[in-house]
């Protein structure tokens, strides 16, 4: 690469642009050509002047791209913007959001240690932590998220890493990751969120005590449903003495392509989460007038149990909503299928409007007093609110409620 956007002739880098600029401008390279938009690096591997050189490279004693699945240029634009974004150490980039959970985890953990995790995840999160830690040895101990006294007696013990997501998915709980990463830590444990439903935009984790932030890229930071990613953001001594050569000799890398599709997508995520939010809270407010429809859950809503502490880490509501419909499974059926313009799919952080059934997708494979316990009632579905008028969102939801 022969150049790259450092601010150079106001003098002012990019750890000093504001967020919008950072989405915009943060990790640009240019090459010999001088392109204006970020340039598409599609190869496998790189050539060296000689023997030496490439005996150097894989030394470490050089330091230059060796091969696309340990670093890519475009690979490479897309970490550093969204380091500069989350405000990291270091980000390191994965072929989709649950590569980013499971190396997350896997890097810092071995045989013999213990980690402590809220009970409400995503249903793969929750197979990682519940079923794979186990077979290699790792203790798992699963807690309320919400309630700080389970924290404190599970964290009385020491332990090797804390995770949680906030908001959950699906019930949008909301942690107090404050108080959770002053207990994991005095435990010895780094703590890892999922930030996946927040977004950069609204909430920053490690502002919080969060030692580790994922992210499913495919979601918002995508935002298009195009392509599968994740992302790793942590110290950069993490990322160097735990994460890179779990990354570099497991090989869950990050396309070229798709890191591409994720630079050009950065530069409208403050746009596109905040007209999320904004369809979000007025199709929340819109439910909760519905007959038919049992409880809203929406953290920017009056109603939501955590909504006080949702408003000191996050700066709006988000863009997903669950409701439960009356009439538990059958009902809840028949509105998703009378819809006539929100998709039903399982992805969320989308353009369009999609909904989904958690008891019967997402979450199918907890056991029925699982799911009862988190609040996933036969009637729950989870809306991911898209970028379309709101007013045609709430018609089709409201024709569609009428035939539950």
């Amino acid at each position: 690469m022969a150049d790259s956007d450092t601010g150079g002739k106001t003098g002012k880098g990019p750890e000093s642009w504001r967020m919008r600029t950072r989405l915009v401008r943060g990790g640009l390279q240019r090459s010999a050509f001088d392109e204006t938009s970020e340039a598409l690096f599609m190869t496998s591997g790189y050539r060296y002047a000689s023997a030496e050189e490439a005996e150097a490279a894989f030394k470490g004693e050089k330091q230059r791209f060796v091969y696309s699945r340990y670093a890519n240029p475009t690979v490479g634009m897309f970490e550093e913007r969204m380091r500069l974004l989350e405000g990291a150490g270091a980000a390191r980039a994965t072929a989709s959001g649950m590569a980013a959970v499971f190396a997350a985890l896997l890097c810092q953990l071995k045989s013999g240690d213990r980690v402590v995790s809220a009970r409400a995840l995503f249903g793969s999160c929750q197979y990682i932590v519940s079923e794979l830690l186990p077979r290699y040895g790792i203790e798992t101990v699963f807690v309320d998220g919400t309630d700080l006294d389970q924290w404190r007696a599970a964290l009385k013990r020491p332990a090797q890493a804390v995770f949680f997501e906030t908001p959950s998915n699906p019930t949008l709980e909301i942690i107090d990751m404050r108080a959770v990463a002053e207990l994991a830590h005095a435990a010895g444990a780094c703590v890892v969120v999922d930030n996946v439903f927040a977004t950069p935009i609204l909430q920053r984790p490690m502002e919080f005590g969060a030692d580790v932030v994922v992210y499913s890229t495919t979601k918002h930071i995508d935002g298009q449903g195009r392509a599968l990613g994740g992302v790793v953001l942590s110290s950069l001594e993490f990322a160097e003495k735990k994460l890179r050569d779990f990354l570099r000799h497991t090989g869950p890398a990050m396309s070229p392509f798709n890191a591409w599709l994720m630079v050009k997508s950065l530069e409208t995520l403050d746009l596109r989460v905040q007209r999320h939010c904004e369809n979000a809270r007025e199709i929340a407010e819109f439910l909760g007038t519905r007959k038919g429809v049992a409880r809203v859950l929406y953290p920017g809503l009056p109603s939501h149990p955590q909504r006080a502490l949702a408003q000191t880490q996050m700066t709006a509501g988000g863009s997903v909503v669950a409701f439960e419909i009356e009439g538990g499974k059958p009902a809840a059926y028949r509105a998703l299928n009378a819809l006539a313009m929100i998709d039903i799919s399982n992805n969320l952080g989308d353009a369009k409007s999609l909904i989904t059934h958690p008891a019967t997708t997402t979450h199918q494979r907890l056991p029925p007093e699982e799911r009862a316990r988190l609040g996933i009632a036969e009637g729950l579905v989870r809306l991911s609110v898209g970028l379309e008028d709101p007013a045609d969102i709430a018609a089709d939801l409201d024709q569609a409620l009428k035939k539950a």
